[in-house]
């Protein structure tokens, strides 16, 4: 693994993505709030205009996330939205009967319908930033990143993202169209994608990690709690500022459908690790040996 220094001052509070949101790098993801009853529906609205409130910039939502409730509870609970906000949603899984309940559908024509649904559901003529859900093993990459390109020229997207990809995907995708952003699993202790954290660092591609709030053994949790008391943090709370120290393009997106948890993630961007702690979270991280 790499390790990086932070710098005397912290970390970059924000990351511009695409070279056109300047967004604070606490972000939310959405996929937690829950479109059902009028009570549950009513503290969901109230969590994402509570996250606008205390400064997020980014929303990440899906087309899966309750097959598009999860975008139109956003629209009802941000529409219009507020200069600033980037709310982002992803394309490329469709919903289907058998046991998995989705299927990969990122052909061309089927990513053009899912667009324009999407648009409908997020009451927006443009969607600043679109994300492919996932790569479709039965189309070429080139097509698929081709036909979000032709959306972005025909003025229905602003940037494109791709989620789940690997180096060689994200380097194919590059030679189609300009990237903005990748949204793959990472945290402290999953560091499965670190050569594409650093393929996005070398291009100055924003990286959204989802799951950015690790699970650790009983061990190391204890260990991480130790470090998180010597800052006066809770542990989700370190793991974040973790994120934010160990590479500027990091923009976590943790994701809660409760008020004072979303205050405490964002709270998160105001810590700041010393060197030696960064170096005892690295050594929690490391793998056990034989």
């Amino acid at each position: 693994m790499t390790s990086r220094t932070p710098a005397d001052d912290g970390p970059a509070r924000t990351f511009s993505i695409g070279g056109e949101f300047a967004v604070p790098r606490i972000g939310f993801g959405a996929m937690r709030l829950p479109a059902g009853p009028p009570a549950e529906r009513d503290g969901a609205i109230a969590v994402a205009r509570r996250a606008v409130a205390l400064g997020v910039g980014l929303i990440d939502t899906a087309h899966l996330y309750g097959w598009g409730a999860n975008e139109e509870l956003l629209a009802e609970a941000l529409h219009p939205y507020p200069d600033g906000l980037l709310v982002t949603t992803k394309v490329g899984v469709v919903r289907t009967e058998g046991p998995e309940g989705w299927a990969h559908d990122a052909g061309p024509s089927s990513l053009r319908v899912q667009v324009e649904h999407g648009l409908r559901r997020l009451r927006t003529e443009r969607i600043g930033l679109l994300q492919l859900h996932r790569v479709d093993p039965k189309v070429p990459v080139a097509e698929q990143v081709g036909a979000l390109h032709e959306l972005r020229l025909e003025g229905k997207i602003g940037h494109i993202g791709l989620s789940e990809v690997t180096v060689e995907q994200l380097a194919e995708a590059r030679r189609t169209a300009e990237i903005a952003s990748v949204q793959n699993r990472y945290n402290l202790m999953d560091r499965e994608y670190e050569p594409v954290l650093e393929a996005c660092e070398a291009a100055g591609i924003a990286f959204l990690p989802w799951r950015p709030v690790a699970a650790a053994t009983p061990g190391r949790a204890a260990e991480l709690a130790a470090v998180a008391a010597e800052l006066g943090a809770t542990t989700p709370q370190l793991l974040l500022a973790w994120l934010l120290a160990r590479s500027p393009v990091l923009v976590p997106i943790p994701g809660t459908a409760s008020l004072a948890h979303l205050a405490q993630n964002v709270a998160a961007a105001g810590f700041r690790l010393s060197r030696a702690q960064l170096d005892r979270l690295e050594a929690l991280a490391a793998p056990a040996e034989a």
